[in-house]
């Protein structure tokens, strides 16, 4: 359903586009794509050519316990791919019938479009074109406000498990601005970052706007930093290379999509104390390859913030523990990176290996399940997270 609204969005989604056939792993490559009942009945009932038909009636099958929402799935060849691409990586449908005609998970994906009352756009950090672009910013992450003509599918009332007191948006982008403030290290923000969700948290319960928008203000003002800086230290490090080793055991197991990249970084690492020096390596290297690193990540994590509605993901984690997962989120990123990039020195390399996380974290219940996962390895205090991003 078409409908033209004032959206807010990324200063960047207005100039996002899509790779096409040069993407080096495409949105259809290795995972199942599920498709509503809506989008199901369109294609079946499409006019196209036999071997378009052929394609369409192999690939695409109704799952074992159907849903409005999710219907049908088009379930990837023996190599990994969705059958409707082609040699060329482009999709069949995309470039023999037309993007209109493509299911709507598939038109519209990196872009995530909120239409409720908080109207949102942004893009999905899971796309390698997204994680390029943001590469190349530099300057905190700009927002703005436009009017544009989306296309989107009615999916249903949202469930709302907090009540915001109207107030969701307005501070969703306080923890923007926070995450923003480089007058301190991005680790130091992270750490923080749980003390400002914990006060928030206690306000909304309170159903305390005046206390809600107290809270906002300390935050941007900078209040909630102590005077002690972080640093990775050896026993440190060694600790938070314990708990991102067994999260990454588990995460290696369970999710195909960073199988390769887990199994890198659990070998780099290694056992005993000598894993200090490799990432001490593993670390100047990276610097090295990505002086501005920091900024971005920085980006990375303030997308990944917007996009999915952080704090208020509309799952039963209390605020401060969705703050844990973001550092969860950071700290793989890195345990990953580090590692993976340690012999190799192409920007892309290291995108493939972030985007290959993202579609983990962006498509998994990976946050909820990392918030258990710090309680049950000790990761409970100021101390223990800190040492966590000392990565």
């Amino acid at each position: 359903m078409k409908e033209t609204n004032e959206f807010l969005m990324p200063e960047y989604y207005l100039h996002f586009s899509c790779k096409m056939g040069a993407c080096r792993s495409a949105c259809c490559e290795g995972w199942p794509i599920s498709v509503s009942m809506t989008n199901y009945f369109r294609l079946l009932g499409l006019d196209c050519e036999q071997s378009m038909r052929r394609r369409l009636d192999v690939g695409l099958r109704v799952v074992d316990h159907p849903t409005p929402e999710c219907y049908a799935r088009f379930n990837p060849r023996y190599d990994g791919n969705c059958p409707m691409r082609m040699e060329d990586g482009r999709c069949s449908i995309h470039a023999s019938i037309g993007e209109d005609e493509l299911p709507d998970i598939c038109r519209l994906y990196p872009r995530g479009i909120r239409t409720d009352a908080d109207k949102e756009c942004s893009c999905a950090n899971s796309c390698e074109a997204v994680l390029e672009m943001l590469a190349e910013y530099k300057e905190p992450m700009r927002f703005v406000r436009r009017t544009i003509t989306v296309d989107v599918p009615d999916t249903g009332k949202r469930t709302t498990l907090f009540d915001t007191l109207g107030r969701g948006q307005k501070i969703r982008m306080t923890l923007v601005r926070f995450l923003q403030d480089r007058r301190h290290s991005l680790r130091e923000r992270l750490a923080c970052l749980y003390a400002v969700t914990e006060q928030i948290a206690c306000a909304l319960e309170e159903k305390n706007g005046d206390a809600i928008d107290a809270a906002a203000a300390r935050a941007e003002a900078g209040e909630t930093f102590p005077p002690q800086l972080m640093v990775s230290d050896r026993d440190s490090v060694l600790r938070s290379l314990d708990v991102l080793g067994e999260m990454a055991a588990l995460l290696t197991e369970r999710h195909d999509s960073i199988r390769d990249y887990g199994e890198a970084a659990l070998a780099y690492y290694g056992e005993g104390d000598d894993r200090f020096l490799r990432w001490q390596k593993a670390q100047q290297h990276f610097r090295e390859l990505f002086p501005d690193w920091e900024i971005w990540f920085e980006q990375m994590l303030v997308n990944h913030i917007f996009f999915t509605r952080f704090p208020f993901q509309e799952r039963p984690v209390s605020l401060p523990d969705e703050s844990n997962a973001l550092c969860a989120v950071y700290a793989v990123l890195r345990y990953i990176g580090l590692a993976y990039m340690a012999d190799k020195t192409e920007k892309s390399d290291f995108v493939d290996a972030a985007a290959a996380c993202f579609r983990m974290i962006d498509h998994t219940d990976f946050e909820p399940y990392a918030a258990v996962l710090l309680k049950h390895y000790g990761v409970t205090s100021d101390a223990e997270r800190k040492k966590l991003l000392s990565i």
